[in-house]
C-alpha cells in the first residue's frame, strides 16, 4: 500500500509541474511581444557611416534599440590625422534616452574623420563601437577604425572573474543554508557555508570597484578613482551592489543550524535569498526589453533554483566526504526531492528566458547567444543524467537502509521474548506460593533446604536450558550477519553515490561559466533587431550598382557591351559580375576581360578586380574599394588573339 500511495504522489507531483509548465508557455506564446530587447543596439547614426558631406555638421548623434546610459568619455572624434577632436559633453537628442548626441566644434576642415562611441545598455552592460564620415572629400589615406573606443581589457578580464566568483559563492551560500535547514544536517556544511559567504562578499566588493573601468573601457587603476567610484555608487548597477553587501552583512545575523528551523528562521531566510536574487535581476537582461515584470520574477526564480540545486549539490558531496559519520538515508532523499523541485523550476524559467532571449529558431545558431545557449542546453542535459543516476542510487540506499534497521529490529525481537521468559519463571512461582517458601528460597524460618536446591537444579537441566543458550547465540549470529550484511550494502551504495554526485558538481560548475558568459553576451533578440535596423537604414541607400559600358575593336562584328554589376557598391569589399553582349543582342564569350577601379582624385589605384571566366560570364569576390568617391571602371575586352579595346565609365562608391 505504501508503495503504491508513494507512487500515486509521484504522479501528482509531475502532473502538477508539466500543468505549471503548460502555464508558463501559454504565457510565453500569446504574451505581448512589444518593445525592444535587452542590450543596446546601435540602429542609426547621424551623420552615415561612410558618407561624404559637402559642409561640417555641427553635431554627431547616435540612435539605438533601448535606452542607453552616457558616460563622460562617450564620444571620442579623430581628425584625418587621427588627433582627437575637442567636442561638447554628450547628452541625449530630444530629451529621447534611446539617442546619444554630441556637440562638434566649427573649422572641422576637410577629409575623412572617425567617431568611437560607447554607451551603457539598460542592462547595465557597456556597448562600443565606430564609424567614419567625411567632408568635403575623403582623406587619401583613412585612418583605421577602432573596433573599441579605449581598447582595454584587462578591467573587463578582471570585471568577468568577480562575475564567476559571485555567481559560485550565491550557489555555496544559498545551496549550502536550504541542505542544512531542509535536509537537517549541518555537520561539515556550515564550513562550506561560511566560504560562500566570503566568496560572495569578496567579488561584491571587488565587482563595485571594477565597474567604473568596465563601464570606460578604462585600466584597473581607476577603480580607485573618487570621481568613477562615486558615479558607480549612484548608479543603478552599482546601487544593486551595494544592496547585495547590506544584505550579506545581515545574513550574519541569521542563525543557520538544524534547531533553527522555526518559522520566523525560515521567513527570515526566505526574504534574504530572495533579495539577493533580486540584486543580479536588477542589473541583468531581465530588467530591459520585453515583458520586464514576467522576465524579473522568472531570473529570480531561476536564479534560485540554480543556487538551491548546484549549491546543495556541493554541501551534499562535502556531507558524504567529510561527515565522521555516515549520512543518514533519509537526509539523501530529502536533497532529492528538494533538487527535483529545483530542476522544475529550472526547466519552466529556462525555456521563457531562452525565448525570451532568442527570438526566433535562427537566432539559436546564427547568433553567439544562441550557440553559448545550445551548449549550456548540452551541459544541462549531461547534469539532469546525472542527477538521474544519482536518485537510482538514493532510492537503493534507502532500501538498503530499511533492510538493515529490519534485520536490528527483527534481532532485538527474538531476543527480547527469551530474556522476558526465563526471569518471569521464578517470579510467578513465588508469588504463586503464598503459604510456603519458593522452590530453592529459603523456608520460613530462613533456611535454605538443600533437597528443594538438588530438585531445582535437576529440573532446570531436565528442561533443556543448555540448548535454549545455544539457539539464542545462533539466532544473534544469523541476525548480526543479516545487518551486517545490509549496512556493507548500504556503504556500497554511498560510494556510488560520492562519485555520481561529484560528477554532477563538476558539470554545475561548466552550467556557471556558462551562464556567467550568457549574461554578458548580446540577446539574439537584439542581434536580429540590430541587423533589421542596419537593413532598413540602408533601404534608401545604393545597395547594388549595374553600369553597362559599349565597346568596339574596330573588325567586323567586333562591337558590343559589357555590363558590370558592383554590390553593393559601397565602401569596403565588393563583389563583381560582368556578362558581354555581342553584337546581336545576345550573350558573346571573349577569351579574356580585365577590370580595374582607379580613383584618381586621391590617386588610388588601379586595383585590379581579377575576374574569374565562370563559362560565359565573369565574377570577383573581395575587391575592397577603401574610400568612398566616384571612381573610374576600365575594362579591357579581347575578342582574338591580337583585337583588343580599353573602355571606361565611372561608378559612385558610397
Amino acid at each position: 500500500m505504501s508503495g503504491r500511495g508513494g507512487g500515486q504522489r509521484e504522479r501528482r507531483r509531475i502532473a502538477r509541474g508539466l500543468a505549471l509548465l503548460g502555464t508558463v508557455l501559454v504565457l510565453v506564446l500569446f504574451g505581448g511581444v512589444g518593445g525592444a530587447s535587452a542590450h543596446a543596439a546601435l540602429t542609426g547614426t547621424d551623420p552615415q557611416d561612410g558618407s561624404v558631406l559637402k559642409t561640417a555638421p555641427t553635431e554627431v548623434t547616435l540612435s539605438f534599440s533601448e535606452s542607453v546610459g552616457l558616460l563622460d568619455d562617450s564620444f571620442r572624434v579623430l581628425d584625418p590625422d587621427n588627433r582627437r577632436v575637442h567636442t561638447g559633453d554628450p547628452g541625449h537628442a530630444g530629451d529621447r534616452s534611446d539617442t546619444a548626441r554630441v556637440t562638434l566644434p566649427k573649422g572641422l576642415g576637410t577629409g575623412t574623420f572617425t567617431v568611437a562611441w560607447r554607451v551603457v545598455s539598460a542592462d547595465s552592460h557597456p556597448v562600443s563601437g565606430a564609424f567614419t564620415f567625411s567632408i568635403g572629400k575623403p582623406s587619401a589615406t583613412a585612418p583605421p577604425v577602432p573596433v573599441d573606443p579605449s581598447g582595454n581589457t584587462v578591467a573587463g578580464t578582471f570585471y568577468d572573474a568577480a562575475r564567476y566568483l559571485a555567481y559560485g559563492g550565491l550557489a555555496l551560500l544559498i545551496g549550502s543554508a536550504t541542505f542544512v535547514l531542509v535536509c537537517g544536517f549541518p555537520g561539515p556544511v556550515r564550513r562550506l557555508l561560511l566560504t560562500g559567504w566570503w566568496i560572495l562578499g569578496g567579488s561584491t566588493v571587488a565587482l563595485l570597484l571594477l565597474r567604473g573601468p568596465y563601464e570606460r573601457g578604462s585600466g584597473p587603476a581607476d577603480a580607485f578613482d573618487p570621481s568613477v567610484l562615486n558615479e558607480t555608487l549612484t548608479s543603478r548597477p552599482g546601487l544593486a551592489l551595494l544592496a547585495r553587501l547590506v544584505l550579506l552583512a545581515a545574513a550574519v545575523f541569521c542563525p543557520v543550524h538544524e534547531q533553527a528551523r522555526g518559522r520566523l528562521v525560515l521567513a527570515l531566510g526566505g526574504l534574504l535569498t530572495v533579495s539577493l536574487a533580486v540584486t543580479w535581476a536588477v542589473a541583468e537582461h531581465a530588467s530591459a526589453g520585453i515583458q520586464v515584470p514576467v522576465a524579473m520574477v522568472s531570473s529570480v526564480l531561476h536564479l534560485l533554483s540554480m543556487a538551491v540545486w548546484l549549491g546543495g549539490l556541493a554541501a551534499l558531496l562535502t556531507a558524504l566526504y567529510r561527515s565522521a559519520e555516515p549520512l543518514p538515508a533519509a537526509v539523501v532523499n530529502r536533497f532529492s526531492r528538494l533538487a527535483l523541485a529545483s530542476v522544475t523550476v529550472l526547466v519552466v524559467t529556462g525555456v521563457y528566458q531562452s525565448w525570451r532571449g532568442l527570438g526566433s529558431w535562427d537566432a539559436l545558431t546564427s547568433t553567439s547567444y544562441g550557440r553559448l545557449l545550445l551548449a549550456k542546453l548540452v551541459a544541462v542535459l549531461v547534469l539532469l543524467a546525472g542527477a538521474g543516476v544519482s536518485r537510482r542510487w538514493t532510492g537503493r540506499l534507502m532500501l538498503a537502509a530499511d533492510e538493515s534497521r529490519t534485520a536490528a529490529a527483527v534481532s532485538v525481537e527474538e531476543r527480547v521474548p527469551q530474556t522476558v521468559g526465563a526471569s518471569a519463571a521464578p517470579t510467578d512461582v513465588r508469588v504463586g506460593r503464598a503459604d510456603g517458601p519458593s522452590d530453592g528460597g529459603p523456608s520460613d524460618d530462613g533456611v535454605p533446604d538443600p533437597d528443594r536446591e538438588s530438585s531445582d537444579k535437576a529440573s532446570d537441566k531436565s528442561s533443556g536450558k543448555s540448548s535454549d543458550k545455544d539457539t539464542d547465540k545462533d539466532t544473534d549470529k544469523d541476525s548480526g550477519k543479516a545487518s551486517g550484511a545490509a549496512s556493507d550494502e548500504a556503504d556500497r551504495y554511498r560510494r556510488a553515490l560520492r562519485r555520481s554526485v561529484l560528477v554532477e558538481v563538476v558539470v554545475g560548475i561548466v552550467v556557471l561559466v556558462i551562464t556567467t558568459l550568457l549574461t554578458g553576451t548580446q540577446p539574439g533578440r537584439a542581434a536580429t533587431e540590430a541587423a533589421a535596423a542596419s537593413a532598413t537604414a540602408a533601404a534608401g541607400q545604393t545597395t547594388a550598382s549595374t553600369t553597362t559600358i559599349p565597346f568596339d575593336v574596330g573588325t567586323k562584328g567586333g562591337h558590343g557591351k559589357v555590363q558590370i554589376e558592383l554590390t553593393p557598391s559601397r565602401v569596403g569589399e565588393n563583389s563583381v559580375q560582368a556578362v558581354i553582349y555581342g553584337s546581336d543582342g545576345g550573350f558573346a564569350t571573349v577569351p579574356e576581360l580585365r577590370l580595374t577601379f582607379t580613383l584618381e582624385s586621391q590617386q588610388i589605384g588601379p586595383i585590379d578586380a581579377e575576374l574569374t571566366d565562370k563559362g560565359g560570364y565573369w565574377t570577383a569576390d573581395g575587391v575592397t574599394l577603401p574610400v568612398a568617391g566616384t571612381w573610374t571602371m576600365k575594362a579591357t575586352v579581347r575578342t582574338t588573339d591580337i583585337d583588343q579595346v580599353t573602355v571606361s565609365k565611372t561608378v559612385k562608391i558610397g
